[in-house]
């Protein structure tokens, strides 16, 4: 019998394909020759052991559902089976799935894509924080614990601050694109901004671990504080912003300058200014007495009582300018603390007013409603889920 190549081919991958023990195999080695079709998407590498070696191919579908990006050196563990690609007469590795042989699939595309935003510059920026931001804008999720943190010590710290609240999820499929948009919407905005959110396992954080998040918020003009879970929890986000903050807490305290310190080093330089000035005249008075008893000027008497009583008169004036200009700034930033507060949302919940929430919306309207829409009242103290029934 003679055949043709085709049909040799044909005759060794049925064979092959009907080996049960070749259906499905797991197989361990390290990467070489590693490249991925910019059109079909699939994978093409060979696996080896240092001493052997086998062709694999790793189609689109299955290639997609990677958290980490192969590449050569990488030692994995893939499953897959073994068949003959007809056209080439070779036999190789058909893979399925794919994982990292030591360190897990989510570290080590954590770590990936740590080096591969280092290397263009993704985490170079570092800016100085503004000394007095009059705009501080809040990424975070509306209803966490961390907002309220923040909220709180802003209102102590500098509460003649507006502050702009951009609303995102922090954890789920959607959280890294809703936190992306924010960021863009808030950027421009605000002085500064903080992103963030209350601490968490490893896999509530993968959001800020998001490379378009973090391209986001280097493209930022406003400076950029990340305060992501607890002290010892790293992202992405972290190394992509000006600063980190170990909690949300602290990225508050950070941005915020103390109103009362501030009020008190003004106070302070005043008092300086005003011995200094004093001493001054002081000094110059002492100095003319001695010219005018040493006799060294023909009747000088009048001339030093004139230019000493010159003196006075814009000491007198400096001090009650001083005095007025600090009664005026104090004055500013009480007025502008009362209008804070009079605007603050939480105050006007507290004279018994309350606020519907429809799918995570705000309800204006109750046109907005329809019989059997699931709501959530929010009041001062808590919420109370409610159906509407008329």
């Amino acid at each position: 019998m003679v055949l043709t190549v085709s049909q040799l081919n044909t005759y060794i991958k049925t064979l092959l394909d009907g080996d049960n023990v070749l259906k499905s195999v797991f197989i361990t080695g390290e990467i070489t020759n590693c490249t991925r079709h910019y059109k079909s998407g699939h994978i093409y590498f060979s696996l080896t052991d240092g001493k052997s070696l086998i062709k694999a191919v790793m189609f689109q579908d299955s290639a997609a559902r990677l958290k980490f990006k192969p590449e050569d050196g990488l030692k994995v563990i893939v499953s897959g089976k073994i068949s003959v690609y007809d056209a080439a007469g070779q036999y190789q590795l058909y893979v399925r799935s794919m994982q990292p042989d030591g360190l897990g699939s989510e570290a080590l595309a954590f770590e990936q894509l740590k080096e591969k935003l280092n290397k263009e510059g993704v985490f170079s920026k570092q800016r100085p924080l503004p000394l007095f931001p009059s705009k501080i804008a809040v990424v975070t999720s509306r209803n966490g614990a961390a907002l309220q943190d923040i909220l709180s010590i802003l209102a102590r710290r500098w509460p003649v601050a507006e502050i702009l609240l951009f609303p995102a999820s922090v954890q789920g499929e959607l959280a890294a694109n809703e936190l992306t948009n924010a960021v863009k919407k808030a950027d421009k905005q605000a002085d500064v901004i903080i992103i963030g959110r209350g601490g968490g396992a490893k896999e509530d954080l993968s959001a800020f671990n998001n490379e378009a998040l973090a391209r986001a918020i280097y493209a930022c003009e406003s400076v950029v504080v990340s305060a992501v879970g607890h002290e010892t929890d790293f992202t992405i986000c972290d190394f992509a912003a000006d600063l980190r903050a170990p909690t949300p807490s602290a990225a508050a305290e950070l941005v915020s300058p103390d109103i009362y310190e501030i009020m008190d080093s003004v106070i302070d330089s005043f008092v300086y200014m005003k011995e200094a000035v004093e001493n001054k005249i002081e000094r110059v008075s002492l100095y003319l007495d001695s010219l005018t008893s040493e006799g060294r000027f023909f009747n000088p008497e009048s001339l030093f009582k004139d230019k000493k009583k010159e003196l006075e008169l814009l000491y007198e004036r400096m001090n009650l300018i001083m005095k007025n200009k600090l009664t005026e700034k104090i004055n500013e930033l009480k007025h502008s603390s009362g209008k804070l507060d009079e605007l603050s949302p939480l105050k006007t919940l507290s004279r018994g007013y309350a606020f519907i929430e429809k799918d995570k919306e705000v309800v204006n309207s109750v046109s907005n409603l329809k019989y059997g829409d699931k709501v959530t009242a929010h009041f001062k103290d808590g919420k109370l889920n409610m159906e509407v029934i008329e």
